[in-house]
């Protein structure tokens, strides 16, 4: 199941699917150490007139949403049959690592019934089965699971009383389901400690009178140790957890309202995702300043991975969505981990764990028996072009100072360095999409914007040797790649130039990223005619068979791909890169109503909850791949926020 809601301070990040059950727990980093693992399940259940039913069975009509302006959920459940209604808040409170849920229980029924609520665990900690051991705490009235220096403790109350019932067991091993199956009868074992692949589950009951409302509250504390947790859950208890709830409500409230922005020509649902985009990326930030690509691990991919890696890629770009709209503190953590991570030779590998170690690829180090650097460039440059927007925006002297000489003279010198000397184009990379390796309209286009940001860097550090020279690389790349890359006959930027032998091949296949490339760093004036023509061409072919609205990636992309007729699958990103494009062309308000329909368009394609994914089916627009993608949310942003300043600058 996709994920419908992402819940983060930073150090602990829960994962909430469609049916508003837990499938996701990362401790100690975002993206990392998934003790969940998405094919377990925290389940949820109610038992009431003598019958269990779960959250997962299918007869709840459930519907997962979000919170207005908190990094919250918005749950309500509704059982039709059984006259039952659940409302739930679930929250991670931003100062310490505990996820708490507030579930609030109707009986719609005109008679008194007792209800009981059933929350069952299952965890793979450090994501490996079995040698766990669960056990109830009769000091903390808790269940506790622990394996090594990972604890999580879990805590219940129902109008101020723990939870009375509870069992431990083991799931998924012998041909044993789990402990919840104990719950099928309304009473539990009370199994006071299981270990190997150990489970739990915990009861409240409690008695409802006609058309009573009671709440309950839910924790899960993430510590290293077991007087850690327990010190947690002192702490949840002294506080309350309304308590909490209310003051980690308060502080997301505060930052998504931090800076204000005129939205007049948007509407509410605008707006709404706009904001939902801000939490989405700011869930994906983990507190060493890595940026996750996506905490969506039913996301498989070459050899059972997932997408919660930090691709300097995609990070670059969340953290420039960030600095634009003032919250600088996170981007600049993200540049402080791209220092870190950077290699010697002044370039980044494909991508990295939030604890900033290497993380898988599949790029080669020798292909055909010749070595290769296996990088994508553009990553490279992405990172120094987002640097210098932070800059713009922050004026931090002390902090450029700090990142010039390991992050942007580093990278820089690689950059002008690793290019073909016959054609000063840059030398085979792979590209944007992490699929080709050779020379790309975009990551050299990339590279023009970023050599041209670390020569402004250098001049506002006084840097004379240092400007000169990246900005007579940035115009001999920008001269190297009107010549090399334009196709006059098609008015086309190609795709690639892929190296054959002592030459290059021409991959002629549409790619929305070359003329993005060209458009978004400058390469052409928006008002050359070169560019208006591409972007004509490009925009006919990629929409090419797509019913549902939106714009592949490139001409028969075959990732996930559902219709062979079409294009390809749409993606937000790409759509929304055309709505930059039209935006920067208009010069009326008229002129972007198009753009407003994109935005539309978007909307109607996120979940309830807000959640963007990576791309969409062709057709029915389903959601497609990993959701929540953190690049999308961060191209709506950027986009929106283009579209603003367009408006102003048109006196609108």
């Amino acid at each position: 199941m996709a994920r419908a809601v992402v819940l983060s301070n930073g150090e602990l990040c829960v994962s909430l699917d469609e049916r508003g059950e837990v499938r996701d727990i990362y401790y100690p980093h975002v993206g990392l150490e998934d003790h969940v693992r998405g094919h377990y399940v925290h389940r949820l259940g109610v038992w009431v007139d003598g019958q269990m039913t779960w959250f997962g069975g299918g007869e709840w009509d459930i519907r997962v949403s979000s919170e207005t302006d908190a990094l919250a959920s918005a749950i309500v459940a509704k059982h039709a049959r059984l006259q039952l209604e659940l409302t739930f808040k679930d929250i991670v409170y931003n100062e310490k690592p505990v996820f708490i849920r507030r579930v609030s229980v109707l009986n719609k029924s005109d008679r008194k019934r007792e209800i009981k609520l059933y929350f069952a665990h299952q965890f793979e900690i450090y994501k490996s089965h079995g040698s766990d051991t669960a056990y109830f705490d009769p000091e903390t009235s808790a269940l506790i699971h622990y394996k090594g220096h990972r604890v999580f403790l879990i805590g219940a109350r129902l109008d101020g009383e723990p939870f009375q019932d509870y069992t431990t067991g083991r799931a998924n091993f012998q041909g044993k389901e789990g402990s919840h199956v104990d719950a099928e009868d309304g009473e539990l074992s009370k199994n006071p400690i299981e270990h190997g692949p150990a489970d739990s589950i915990l009861g409240l009951y409690g008695s409802y009178a006609p058309g009573q409302s009671r709440t309950c509250y839910y924790w899960l504390a993430a510590a290293q140790s077991i007087q850690e947790a327990k010190d947690l859950n002192a702490y949840v208890v002294k506080k309350t957890p309304e308590h909490l709830v209310k003051t980690a409500t308060n502080f997301w409230h505060a930052w998504v309202n931090a800076y204000q922005w005129d939205f007049d020509g948007l509407t509410a649902e605008h707006v709404a995702l706009f904001k939902r985009s801000l939490l989405n990326m700011r869930a994906a930030v983990d507190k060493d300043g890595g940026i996750l690509a996506s905490v969506d691990s039913d996301m498989l991919q070459y050899g059972l991975d997932t997408y919660s890696y930090v691709w300097p890629r995609d990070a670059a770009y969340v953290a420039h969505a960030l600095d634009q709209v003032g919250e600088m503190n996170t981007a600049q953590r993200f540049f402080s981990f791209s220092r870190d991570v950077l290699f010697e030779e002044g370039y980044f590998l494909h991508k990295y764990l939030p604890d900033k170690s290497l993380g898988s690829s599949w790029h080669p180090w020798i292909k055909d028996g010749i070595p290769q650097l296996p990088i994508q460039e553009d990553e490279t440059a992405l990172v120094i072009y987002a640097l210098r927007k932070h800059y713009e925006r922050s004026k931090d002297l002390d902090f450029l100072e700090e990142m010039y000489n390991p992050l942007v003279e580093k990278a820089a010198n690689f950059m002008v360095r690793y290019r073909d000397p016959q054609t000063n184009l840059p030398l085979p990379s792979y590209d944007l999409w992490e699929r080709k390796r050779g020379v790309s309209t975009f990551t050299t286009s990339a590279v023009y914007g970023a050599l041209i940001a670390a020569a402004e860097l250098s001049r506002v550090l006084g840097k004379d040797t240092h400007e000169s020279r990246y900005r007579l690389a940035a115009e001999e790349v920008k001269e190297a790649l009107l010549e090399h890359l334009w196709d006059e006959k098609e008015e086309m930027f190609i795709n690639m130039l892929t190296p054959v032998g002592d030459s290059y091949e021409r991959d002629t296949t549409i790619d929305i990223s070359s003329i993005y490339g060209v458009f978004s760093f400058g390469i052409l004036p928006i008002t050359d005619p070169r560019l208006h023509k591409a972007w004509d061409t490009t925009v006919r072919a990629l929409g090419r068979g797509i019913t549902s609205g939106g714009l592949a990636r490139f001409d028969n992309d075959d990732y996930y791909q559902i219709d062979h007729n079409s294009a390809g699958n749409p993606w937000a990103i790409t759509t929304l890169w055309y709505a930059e494009y039209l935006t920067a062309r208009a010069k009326n308000d008229h002129d972007l109503d198009r753009v407003r329909d994109i935005f539309s368009w978007v909307v109607r394609h996120a979940q309830p909850s807000g959640v963007l994914s990576e791309q969409l089916h062709p057709h029915t627009g389903v959601q497609v791949g990993a959701t929540p993608l953190t690049w999308a949310h961060a191209a709506y942003v950027l986009a929106i926020l283009a579209y603003l300043e367009k408006r102003r600058s048109l006196g609108i």
